[in-house]
């Protein structure tokens, strides 16, 4: 008898788990995980977006480790990183976090890094590295006082959503959308399915 695979989603984002949805794909479980994501001396974001899925994937995977209810398992993780240059813009908790953030990012071109990291039910681990460029328009004062005053900046690497007001924010953009948000897509559902996941099997129930 072959056992149906099971999605492990190591990751509490509700960003993640919609676009996972939007896609089709419903995890089985979600194991958010507690890594320190402070970057190393000298580390660059895109090694530092590497480096976080990574761990998480293997925090949840030590956390699984000899569970009967998960015997044919994928573990998905996943870290997003923004940066100007070299320097990560961290995720905002206070209002000063997010003014400092976005006065930085006013009138530049930043990187949003994706790493994502897959468990396979053998052991075996897939990394793959997604990068989108973002330009914000040159803001003013009130379009950063009015934005901080929504709210929407709260826990977002960066200091914002693309998904909502501060989509007003951008003018170009060179690379995956849905990176921005939080996972992207595309290359998410490549990797499962070069794994052998069937991404497919929920599509018949969502229409």
């Amino acid at each position: 008898m072959v056992l149906p695979h099971k999605l492990i989603l190591a990751s509490g984002s509700p960003r993640r788990l919609e676009l996972l949805n939007q896609a089709g794909i419903e995890p089985d479980h979600l194991l958010p995980t507690d890594v320190d994501e402070t970057p190393g001396k000298s580390e660059h974001p895109r090694t530092l977006a590497r480096r976080l899925c990574r761990e998480k994937a293997e925090a949840a995977r030590k956390a699984l480790k000899g569970d009967p209810n998960w015997p044919n398992r994928y573990i998905l993780a996943a870290d997003t990183v923004v940066a100007v240059g070299r320097r990560v813009l961290d995720k905002a908790e206070l209002i000063n976090d997010a003014s400092t953030a976005l006065y930085y990012l006013s009138g530049r071109t930043h990187r949003v890094y994706t790493g994502l990291c897959l468990v396979t039910p053998n052991d075996s681990v897939r990394h793959k590295l997604v990068e989108t460029r973002v330009r914000f328009k040159r803001l003013s004062r009130t379009e950063v006082e009015s934005y901080l005053a929504s709210g929407q900046w709260r826990g977002k690497a960066g200091g914002y959503a693309i998904q909502g007001l501060a989509g007003s924010f951008v003018v170009k953009i060179i690379g995956s959308y849905s990176n921005v948000v939080g996972l992207p897509l595309l290359e998410t559902v490549n990797l499962l399915t070069g794994e052998g996941y069937d991404v497919h099997a929920g599509w018949l129930k969502s229409g």
